[in-house]
């Protein structure tokens, strides 16, 4: 088991803090891994219900009785199978002295979640547990991670054939089970067409109406269509920065599947040497530079943005915290150039500095603020946001 110790720092903080934390992420990600992890250490009782064990699931028919009973911690997993547990958990979080704390696990995101959650706010706090990281596998392994992706037993399955067929098994699994235990009414192979095209077009802007006459379907049902893929987690938006510069500015996402595992089974690509012979090579190779970079450097989704003119200007990665602008643009070659477009960018969004992730071995500069750094060098090289003073 590889140690997920960031992301148990991050949930042991806030169960401090508040009596009820959602640790919300894919099917499969790790959450009961994590969830078991924290309840070990845990210095008192520890009771957990498995939503999905119909034994666990009727234990609850009375929830205020049952869990207004038990003290220390008490964990929920798939809270989504009982939603009308929310209202139930406001009442004990506003108990006098907090006698039990509730680690709730969902396959979902805080977006799907919201409706049930609305009763807890001020009482809840939202922590995401993504794929394994760069960060959790370290180096030597970025090119199995990269092909694998990053759900743990994808990573860590004994061979690529074996980690190839988790994977298309569990996106058999999602679409004709997961799916419709969530009220998902969706045919599974009309979805898994669409997850199918997403993956065609990984990485470039969203175009619904294009989608849609695929399907002969209106934009808002594809529309609809994605947005459930991104409540789920399996799918990422990256939205774009737009500001008063005097230029046409792209104004839609990109469209990213969010793990490259998953990208490259939708792909049937089963190996690094496929990939690197495959068109979607350099769409994925920047997706998995995005997710290395806002991982180590600790930033918030909703501060991660990329940046493009209808002139042909753009960035492939934006971060804006603490008073500060940071670009990023991922070449996947060993020699990349300064372009203009790199220079625009510079001087129209005012940015600190502007990275140049490559797929070389050395760093060297490239103009004033702009850097080339390896990604294979990025853990040494790229400080995380929490460590820098703001501006």
């Amino acid at each position: 088991m590889i140690d997920r110790a960031t992301h148990r720092q991050s949930v042991l903080q806030l169960l401090h803090w508040n009596p009820v934390v959602a640790l919300l992420g894919a099917r499969q990600v790790g959450k009961t891994t994590l969830a078991r992890d924290i309840a070990d250490r845990h210095e008192g009782p520890v009771r957990a219900f498995d939503l999905e064990d119909p034994h666990d699931l009727a234990s609850l028919a009375d929830p205020v009785r049952v869990l207004g009973e038990l003290r220390g911690l008490v964990i929920l997993d798939e809270i989504q199978n009982l939603p009308g547990v929310f209202p139930v958990l406001r009442v004990l979080a506003d108990r006098p002295g907090t006698p039990a704390r509730f680690l709730v696990l969902g396959s979902a995101s805080e977006s799907l979640l919201r409706q049930g959650s609305e009763s807890l706010a001020g009482r809840i706090a939202f922590h995401e547990l993504g794929p394994l990281s760069l960060d959790e596998t370290g180096l030597s392994t970025l090119k199995a991670l990269w092909l694998r992706g990053g759900f743990p037993r994808s990573f860590l399955a004994p061979d690529d054939e074996k980690s190839l067929r988790w994977r298309l098994d569990f996106v058999r699994t999602f679409l004709q089970r997961d799916l419709p235990q969530l009220g998902v009414r969706i045919p599974a192979a009309t979805l898994e067409r669409f997850w199918s095209m997403l993956a065609h077009v990984h990485g470039q802007v969203w175009n619904g109406s294009r989608l849609a006459s695929g399907f002969g379907a209106s934009h808002t049902t594809v529309r609809r269509w994605l947005d459930l893929l991104c409540a789920t987690l399996v799918v990422r938006l990256l939205r774009p920065w737009h500001e008063n510069l005097g230029k046409r500015q792209v104004k839609s996402p990109k469209v990213f599947v969010a793990d490259t595992g998953l990208l490259h089974a939708l792909h049937d690509i089963p190996s690094i040497e496929r990939l690197e012979g495959h068109p979607v090579v350099g769409p994925s190779w920047e997706f998995f530079g995005i997710e290395t970079v806002v991982r180590r450097l600790g930033a918030r989704r909703d501060q991660c943005y990329f940046w493009a003119t209808h002139q042909g200007a753009e960035l492939d990665l934006l971060i804006v915290a603490g008073g500060r602008r940071l670009g990023f643009e991922f070449k996947l070659t060993s020699a990349p150039r300064l372009t203009r477009s790199m220079h625009i960018a510079l001087e129209d969004l005012a940015l600190e500095s502007l990275v140049v992730i490559h797929a070389g071995p050395r760093e060297f500069p490239m103009a004033d603020r702009v850097t080339a750094i390896p990604l294979a060098r990025i853990l040494d090289m790229v400080t995380p946001l929490s460590a820098c003073k703001p501006r």
